[in-house]
């Protein structure tokens, strides 16, 4: 009897204690903390009257009642079509209370010994039921608000905006040139900040009911359909090896050039900003945090690298080889960014992919400039290039290196981690001659470049061979060696191939200057210059006769060379002073020692057709390009 007085003083206790308990709990204004308290404790003294319940043998009605109250909620809110948790920890408080109680009561009723009471049992079973279908609802409020309150980036030329799914919140104006660096240190929130505390509430709520899986796979398959959307603005749209294989240069010229800039900003803002919301999300949850940004990213940065692959299999062309470098430097710049977010040990086998990547490209760039270099090499021609001028290959080659130039230093790392040599003896490129500067201090770069130019004076040459006209052919040459000349001496070129080598070209044009003006005038200029015998054997036919035939291959000449040209301005005067001083001096001479044999009085009209200044001014409309004929 005083046993039985005992445990019904202590069931009036502990019920007075849980009235206390649920009152203070429905205030407004307490903490989440203090309120979780009280939570703990209304479960734990829950359960301590289950406790005296089987002590004094009393029934379950109280638990029964308890489950049926809480199992009633529960299907209320699987019933509704509708979501109840609208983003405010207020709005959502009463329904995590339900499901923390549902837990609690699941937990407790476990521990107790059953033994073989079927009606415990079922309580038991109930209570995981309506556990199980909490969690199910529970989950589906988890997706619908990280869906609902997403937020995206979205990147304009000109401009970053951060969107939400219906407008746009932040619009920041920002120079183009000044994207890049902005990106390294601008991470958003992908979920509005307001709702992260509800977020918060069901991960705990889901991973202390062990339903820690469903919720991690609802949390990456969330997130990677926003990844999705993203990438999709971003324009790095999912490409096939087979499709970047048949790809026209053009349009995948433009489609590196836009995954380039977007892969600046995926990285480095996107990727980001996933990491931080999987940190945000799942708090104190370390692999939970860790495996979550993997499974979502990862995908995307298979597709990164399976482009890279796509790009380096491709055919080699010189053109490819500026963006492949883009595509290098791009990824190697991002390194620090993707150790940072990939920094666990378990992630090293992805960080090895991605470094394997880079050497693929690196690869890839050797092999492009090798083709180039044999390109120059070996561009092949069957006609001569008319007038003389500067070859496309030339222009073509100079403004190819200019650009190399600009990746100086990724090509000297490149070419000397594995020097390049030509592939068999029939295309070894021939060097005339030694430079005194080419020692162990020259770079990679420049070493190779030179050789490129070496090809191309080779390739010129062989040009310049499909001229029947031998003037012609020095002129050619004179030109584009000019013009490469020029090219380098007036850019940063200079300092990569030096004044020594510089000093040396020059001579090359100015010794084809020289040679042209011995093929073209030395055998006219001789016609006035030779006087075999005394100056009085010389007869006045002989003399009429070799002025006669000076006349005649002088306006061959100015009939044909007026076609030819020297687009050099500054060249072309040049040569046009050095040869009329030549040929002046010698014409008037013979004019000067024979006048009296032409008979100017008799003949004038006929035997001087020209004056000195005549001449003069014939000979400066040379090498512009447009025939003309003195008849």
């Amino acid at each position: 009897m005083a046993d039985h007085k005992s445990v019904e003083g202590e069931k009036h206790l502990v019920a007075a204690a849980l009235h206390m308990l649920r009152a203070l709990g429905a205030h407004k204004n307490l903490e989440d903390d203090c309120r979780k308290l009280l939570m703990d404790l209304d479960i734990k003294l829950s359960a301590m009257t289950i406790t005296s319940d089987n002590k004094g043998g009393g029934g379950l009605s109280d638990i029964e009642n308890w489950m049926n109250s809480l199992e009633m909620k529960v299907n209320s809110w699987v019933l509704d079509n509708s979501f109840v948790l609208n983003c405010s920890i207020e709005e959502a408080s009463e329904y995590f209370e339900v499901v923390e109680q549902v837990l609690g009561l699941a937990d407790n009723l476990a521990s107790f010994p059953f033994n073989d009471d079927s009606k415990k049992k079922e309580l038991l079973r109930r209570a995981h039921t309506v556990l199980h279908f909490a969690m199910v609802k529970l989950e589906e409020e988890f997706s619908h608000v990280l869906f609902k309150n997403r937020q995206f980036l979205e990147t304009e030329k000109g401009n970053v905006s951060i969107c939400l799914c219906e407008d746009v919140i932040v619009e920041e104006d920002a120079e183009e040139e000044e994207e890049s660096s902005a990106s390294q240190e601008f991470i958003i929130d992908l979920v509005r900040p307001n709702v992260m505390p509800v977020l918060n509430c069901i991960v705990n709520l889901m991973f202390a009911s062990r339903y820690d899986q469903e919720c991690t796979i609802a949390f990456v398959r969330n997130r990677r359909v926003a990844l999705a959307e993203v990438l999709f603005r971003l324009d790095m749209e999912r490409t096939s090896i087979e499709e970047v294989g048949k790809m026209d240069w053009p349009r995948l010229d433009q489609m590196i050039k836009r995954w380039i800039q977007s892969l600046k900003t995926f990285v480095r803002l996107y990727l980001a900003s996933e990491k931080q919301l999987c940190d945000q999300v799942f708090e104190e949850f370390e692999s939970a945090k860790l495996n979550c940004f993997i499974e979502i990213s990862k995908s995307s940065m298979w597709q990164v690298l399976d482009f890279v692959e796509a790009v380096c299999i491709g055919s080699i062309q010189p053109e490819k080889l500026f963006r492949i470098l883009d595509m290098y430097e791009v990824l190697t710049d991002l390194i620090p960014n993707i150790d940072a977010l990939f920094s666990d040990e378990a992630r090293y086998s992805f960080q090895m992919q991605y470094r394997e990547a880079i050497t693929r490209l690196g690869s890839c760039v050797k092999r492009t400039f090798m083709k180039f270099e044999n390109a120059v090499r070996w561009d092949p021609s069957t006609n001569p290039f008319a007038q003389g001028g500067i070859h496309h290959l030339t222009k073509y080659v100079m403004n190819y290196i200019k650009f190399v130039l600009e990746y100086e230093d990724t090509l000297n790392l490149l070419l000397q981690e594995d020097e390049m040599t030509v592939a068999s003896p029939s295309m070894m490129i021939p060097i005339r001659e030694q430079d005194e500067d080419t020692s162990d201090s020259v770079s990679p770069l420049a070493h190779h470049l030179r050789l490129v130019i070496s090809s191309l004076e080779s390739n010129l040459h062989l040009k310049a061979s499909l001229y029947k006209d031998i003037s012609l052919r020095h002129l050619f040459l004179m030109n584009n060696i000019h013009y490469m000349v020029q090219k380098i001496k007036g850019s940063d070129l200079r300092i990569i191939f030096g004044d020594p080598w510089l000093r040396r070209q020059i001579g090359k044009f100015q010794n084809q200057a020289r040679e042209y003006e011995g093929a073209t005038w030395g055998s006219i200029l001789d016609l006035l210059r030779s006087e075999p015998g005394a100056r009085s054997a010389v007869s006045k036919k002989i003399i009429r006769e070799r002025f006669r035939s000076f006349i005649l291959a002088f306006e061959e000449v100015y009939k044909s060379q007026t076609g030819w040209l020297i687009p050099d301005l500054q060249l072309r005067d040049e040569l046009q002073i050095s040869v009329s001083s030549k040929v002046i001096q010698v014409y008037r001479t013979f004019l000067e020692r024979h006048y009296d044999k032409l008979e100017p009085a008799s003949y004038f009209g006929k035997r001087i057709k020209y004056n000195t200044e005549d001449l003069v001014n014939y000979l400066l409309e040379l090498f512009e390009g447009s025939p003309k004929s003195l008849h």
